[in-house]
């Protein structure tokens, strides 16, 4: 069975059909790249399969659970604990370390401090941030808040990462170091990515590209 099993998602926004029937599964450990032009329901079709938006009808089951069967609160601790994110502008808190951003998500589940810490400092050190620990957003490069924000999306085991145009805002040198990343990951944890991108380069990489066109999907 996929880890993440779509059955005819619809969503429209008044007289506008954005998504029209998407069925779509994706196994544990893919790296999948989603790709369309501007306006398809890239964006859209990542919000409902993150549970971060409710489709108008369908169904979506990610790990076994049905997903938007649960109620609003029980939705948003599945989230966090079974779903992590990674965003363009990595949307790092600035008056947090590179730490304490990283420990957020599990300090929300009600984990244990110390090992939290603990997990975050081992996830830090593994995409080479062991010197950046206590700094802050400011005083880091693109590519380090970026792989924080990785790390970030990580600390909970989530069974699933959503990465929207991960590399969009960074320069070819570590957008090319965060492609390598994800591929590293799956291979070393057995991460599962969804990845929105319009870079090339990270879609052609992936293990499956599928492509959104007038809001349906192919591949």
């Amino acid at each position: 069975m996929p880890l993440l099993q779509t059955t005819d998602l619809r969503r429209q926004y008044g007289n506008l059909p954005v998504l029209k029937g998407i069925n779509l599964g994706i196994d544990a450990g893919e790296v999948v790249s989603i790709v369309g032009a501007s306006g398809a329901g890239k964006t859209t079709l990542l919000q409902i399969l993150g549970t971060l938006d409710r489709p108008d009808a369908g169904t979506l089951e990610i790990d076994g659970q049905n997903v938007f069967a649960l109620n609003d609160r029980d939705l948003a601790r599945f989230r966090n604990e079974k779903i992590g994110f990674v965003f363009q502008f990595n949307n790092l808190l600035p008056e947090f370390t590179a730490l304490e951003n990283v420990c957020l998500p599990a300090f929300i589940a009600g984990r244990d401090e110390k090992a939290t810490r603990l997990r975050a400092e081992s996830l830090l050190t593994t995409l080479n941030l062991a010197h950046r620990l206590n700094h802050f957003p400011s005083q880091m490069s693109g590519g380090e808040q970026q792989r924080t924000a990785v790390a970030r999306a990580l600390i909970n085991e989530p069974a699933i990462v959503f990465a929207d145009e991960p590399s969009g805002n960074l320069d070819s040198q570590n957008a090319e170091e965060l492609h390598q990343l994800f591929f590293r990951l799956r291979d070393e944890l057995g991460q599962t990515f969804i990845i929105v991108t319009h870079n090339e380069v990270l879609a052609t990489l992936a293990d499956r590209t599928i492509t959104i066109r007038d809001g349906v999907v192919y591949g």
